[in-house]
This record gives C-alpha cells, sequence and structure tokens, in this order.
C-alpha cells in the first residue's frame, strides 16, 4: 500500500472491477446525485454512524435479512427529497436489464443517502428521479469527476461557527491495492467539522477565523470555549461508498463499512455528530476470489475513505451563489498563505 500525495490522484473507485460510476449535477442550483453501479450485483452492506441520516433500503442490508446482493447506491443531495434519485436509478437499470430476477421481471435495489445542501442556492432545486436517472446514463468505468459535482455540488465543510465563515465541500475517491484486491471509495462529504490531513490532524478545509484567509481549526476552538453556532439538526453530512473486488459475505461487508467510520474519523473533526447523517455503504463485486483476510481489508477501507474525504476539499472549486454567499475552497486558502 503506497502512500498518497495530498496533491495527486489517489486512484478510484472505478479502480475495483464491476464498479462504475456517474454523476448528475443540476445547473440551475449547486445540487446533484452520485451513483455506483455494480451491473452484476454486489454484496452489500451499510453502516450508519450520524445521528441525523436520511437514508432508504437500509434495512435490507442488515447481515440478517434475505436480500445478499444490490445493483447500486445511491448519493445525493437534497436532503429527504434528494432520496427520489434512486428511484430514476431503478427506471434506468430496469430498462438495462439489471437486478434481481423475480420471475417475471427484474428488480432493481438501490439503497440511497443523502445530505443536506439546501442552503446553497434555491431549495426548491433538488435532485429527482430524472436527476438519478441521467447519472445513470452517464455512469462509466473511467475515473469520476471530483470537487463540486454530484451529490457534491452544494457541500460544504466547516459549518460549526456558522455558513458565513464555512468553505467549499465535495465529492472525492480513492482506491488502495494490497495482495492484487482493491478497495476503493466515493465519498460526499458535506461535514459540520473541519476536513483535516489524516497523517498529521492539520485541518485543511473548515471553518475559518474572523479574518476569512485562515482555518480556526475546529476542535482546538471548541476546546477552548468558543461556542458553536446553533445548528439546524440534520444539515450536514458525509456519505459514501465503499468498494472491494474480494469474495464477501454479508456479514463481512456490513464490517468493512463499521471499518469504513474510521477513514471519516481521521479526516474529518469533529465527525459523527448530532448534526450529521454520516452513512457509509459497501459493495463487493467478487471479482477477486481471494483476499488478505478482514484486518487487512478494513485497515485499507479506512484509508481509502480518509484518502477520498481528502480529495472531496482539495478538488473543491470556490462558490458563489446568487444570493451572496462565498464558500472559499482549499485552493484559496492555500493561496493566500
Amino acid at each position: 500500500m503506497q502512500a498518497c500525495s495530498l496533491h495527486s490522484a489517489c486512484g478510484a473507485i472505478t479502480d475495483v472491477a464491476g464498479i462504475e460510476v456517474g454523476h448528475f449535477t443540476d445547473p440551475r442550483r449547486p445540487t446533484g446525485c452520485s451513483v455506483v453501479i455494480a451491473r452484476e450485483g454486489a454484496v452489500a452492506g451499510v453502516d450508519v454512524r450520524g445521528a441525523a441520516p436520511g437514508t432508504r433500503e437500509t434495512d435490507l442490508l442488515a447481515p440478517g435479512n434475505l436480500v445478499e446482493q444490490v445493483h447500486a447506491i445511491m448519493l445525493a443531495g437534497g436532503s429527504a427529497w434528494g432520496l427520489e434519485a434512486a428511484t430514476g436509478a431503478v427506471r434506468w437499470l430496469e430498462e438495462h436489464g439489471v437486478g434481481l430476477d423475480v420471475g417475471v421481471g427484474r428488480l432493481p435495489l438501490v439503497p440511497a443517502a443523502v445530505l443536506f445542501d439546501l442552503h446553497v442556492g434555491d431549495m426548491k432545486v433538488r435532485p429527482d428521479a430524472a436527476a438519478g436517472y441521467a447519472a445513470c446514463a452517464a455512469a462509466t468505468c473511467e475515473p469520476p469527476a471530483e470537487g463540486n459535482v454530484g451529490a457534491g455540488a452544494g457541500a460544504v465543510v466547516g459549518k460549526m461557527f456558522g455558513l458565513q465563515h464555512a468553505m467549499k465541500g465535495g465529492v472525492g475517491t480513492a482506491s488502495v491495492t494490497v495482495a492484487g484486491v482493491t478497495v476503493g471509495a466515493l465519498i460526499a462529504c458535506n461535514a459540520v467539522g473541519d476536513v483535516v490531513d489524516p497523517d498529521t490532524g492539520r485541518p485543511l478545509a473548515g471553518a475559518r477565523a474572523a479574518d476569512g484567509l485562515t482555518l480556526r481549526d475546529t476542535r482546538h476552538a471548541l476546546l477552548r470555549g468558543e461556542p458553536p453556532h446553533p445548528l439546524l439538526a440534520g444539515s450536514n453530512t458525509t456519505i459514501g461508498v465503499i468498494a472491494t473486488d474480494a469474495r464477501l459475505t454479508k456479514v463481512q461487508a456490513q464490517r468493512l463499512a463499521v471499518a469504513g467510520h474510521d477513514g471519516l474519523a481521521r479526516s474529518i473533526n469533529p465527525v459523527h455528530t448530532m448534526s450529521d447523517g454520516d452513512t457509509l455503504f459497501t459493495l463487493a463485486t467478487g471479482h477477486v476470489p481471494h483476499h488478505p483476510g478482514m484486518m487487512v481489508l478494513a485497515t485499507m477501507a479506512a484509508e481509502a475513505v480518509a484518502r477520498a474525504t481528502v480529495r472531496a476539499v482539495l478538488a473543491a472549486r470556490t462558490l458563489r451563489t446568487a444570493d451572496g454567499l462565498a464558500l472559499p475552497c482549499h485552493a484559496d486558502l492555500s493561496a493566500g498563505s
């Protein structure tokens, strides 16, 4: 496993055999959706760690429940409205013959999670079934775009002291390979906390100081006694998908989702708060029949998630909305310093 420079490509979730990714970014305001497709089906798991999640079809992924495989995961902006994007994915997959054979046809299974981006532009514009369909139509096995696209188009990080001090979040992806097995991640980061360098703990993007040019460092600010801004419950969230070409059981897939949250804990501070709905899914395509063991896979999953989370803010670009909201990106602060 090679270290990944903060400012270089880190691989992509599409390095995993059997995985495709597509984005839809709404041209009317910063919002959208991102889909991860496994046309042949993939053993799936999920771990919901945040206290304010917005999800669909997560119960069927419990290890004790019947369904073994799903066919796509939808990540979307738009808060609860954005869950409708999964309906469009189901329609697209059915049209392309993808889904569980139920005798009279094929039933696509598409769990989903959403993030809250309604404060960025006109909230009446949000991902719908047409958006989900378009994301599927755009899906390929090429490395997906990062930054201000798809589910990360309206993502914001560092909101602990108010939106006026926050920065642009986004979508990021990464992968790691060990012993011929690949684990990749796609992360849409809309965290209330800061995104930090996993190796040093240094904030990369998050709550800015009063000068607007430097980072406040949310963890240290809270420990100094600075009061947080009142937060709307559920208005923050980091959501994502972990994928591997290893052959896993449903129990193992769920454990990989659990381990992936270690990557969020390394790259976001604070994380898993009462105002976040942090949710990670796992897809195991089974293209590689062997794997190096769950200990190594779990380490790979956490690493891929941490790297993808960092990529989400490094790839983000400055956003200014018509109502005057200005969200600088990591590159802005780096240039200023």
